[in-house]
C-alpha cells in the first residue's frame, strides 16, 4: 500500500499570504500543505519570468497546484514549468476572455495606470479592492489577510491581472468558482465546478465546501 502524502502548494490571492487558506481543511495524514508566499517583482519583470521564480518553490514532484484569483493566473503560468499531479484554480480565470467587461475597459484605456496604489495601500478600501464588495462590518477582519503591502508589487499585479493576454484555457485545469462572485462573474465564465453561494472571498465563508471540491479533484483519474 502506498501511504506517500500528497503535496499541495496554494498561491494566495491579490496582497493576500497564508492566512487566506485557515479554512482550507484537508487531511494531514494524506495531504502536506505549502503555502507560496508573493514575491517582490523586478523592475519590468514579466509574468513568465516571475513565475519561474515562484515556480522554483515547488520542489515536490507530481505535486498540486492550486492558485486564488490573481493567484490563480500566477499559477497557471507557473505549471508551463512545473510537472503536477492537478492545477487548480480558484475564484479565478482561465483566459483574457472571462474577465468582466469593466476589467476589459481598463486594460484597453490603460487606466489601471492611473490607481493611486500608494494612497490605496493605506485606505479602508484596500480590502474591497482585493476582495471585491463586502459589508463594514466584514471590512475590519479582511484587512488582516492583506499583508502585503508593497507598491512596486500592487502596481505590477494589478496590471498583469488585467493585462493577462491568455486566450485558449490550458488543458488539464480545474476551476471551481463561486456562482455569486462579483469580481469575475460566473455567467462570464465557462467549464467551472460551483459551489452555490460562493462570493469572491468563500475561500474565508465556504471552506469546508471549497476543502471537498479540492479533494474530489484531486481524486479525479
Amino acid at each position: 500500500m502506498n501511504n506517500k502524502k500528497t503535496h499541495i502548494y496554494f498561491v494566495p490571492g491579490l496582497a493576500a499570504d497564508k492566512e487566506i487558506f485557515e479554512n482550507i481543511k484537508l487531511s494531514e495524514t494524506t495531504y502536506t500543505l505549502h503555502v507560496i508566499s508573493w514575491l517582490i517583482p523586478s523592475k519590468k519583470e514579466t509574468i513568465a519570468q516571475y513565475a519561474i521564480r515562484m515556480a522554483a518553490f515547488v520542489t515536490e514532484k507530481n505535486a498540486v497546484l492550486v492558485g486564488v484569483s490573481f493567484g490563480g493566473v500566477v499559477a497557471q503560468e507557473m505549471s508551463s514549468y512545473l510537472k503536477l499531479k492537478k492545477l487548480i484554480i480558484i475564484s479565478s480565470i482561465k483566459t483574457k476572455f472571462e474577465l468582466p467587461t469593466k476589467f476589459k475597459i481598463a486594460k484597453n484605456l490603460k487606466f489601471y495606470k492611473l490607481i493611486p496604489t500608494r494612497l490605496l495601500l493605506t485606505s479602508k478600501n484596500y480590502s474591497r479592492f482585493a476582495f471585491g464588495p463586502i459589508s463594514r462590518k466584514r471590512l475590519k477582519l479582511y484587512q488582516d489577510y492583506l499583508p502585503i503591502r508593497d507598491k512596486r508589487y500592487l502596481d505590477w499585479a494589478i496590471k498583469n491581472m488585467i493585462c493577462w493576454n491568455q486566450d485558449k484555457p490550458l488543458t488539464g485545469v480545474y476551476h471551481i468558482h463561486g456562482d455569486n462572485d462579483l469580481v469575475f462573474p460566473i455567467k462570464n465564465i465557462d467549464n467551472v465546478i460551483t459551489v452555490a453561494g460562493g462570493s469572491h472571498i468563500m475561500l474565508l465563508t465556504k471552506g469546508p465546501q471549497v476543502s471537498r471540491k479540492i479533494v474530489d479533484i484531486i481524486s479525479y483519474k
